[in-house]
């Protein structure tokens, strides 16, 4: 792994909070797993978009990611195809 700028790593940990607290647990896994699992591969663009798509509603962000409602043109490409997939939700029992 390349070493990130300090810029890089504030953006980081303001997308991991965001991520994380979203208002309902099945969002907060969702999203959240979803930063934590990719985010280190992540090009400037790919954080840039996920920044904007984290401000849309957990509703949209969820049912985009389980195929049920249709994906935003601007929102269309490997981001959110990757979180379609869901193997990276885990579930502390």
């Amino acid at each position: 792994m390349t070493e990130i700028s300090p810029q890089t790593a504030q953006r980081f940990a303001r997308l991991k909070f965001r991520a994380w607290h979203r208002g309902t647990r099945e969002a907060d896994y969702m999203i959240g797993c979803y930063f934590d699992r990719f985010h280190t591969e992540w090009s400037d663009t790919d954080i840039d978009l996920f920044e904007k798509m984290i401000e849309e509603e957990d509703v949209d962000i969820m049912a985009w990611a389980l195929g049920t409602q249709s994906i935003p043109e601007e929102y269309r490409g490997p981001l959110l195809d990757r979180m379609m997939k869901l193997d990276y939700v885990e579930i502390p029992r």
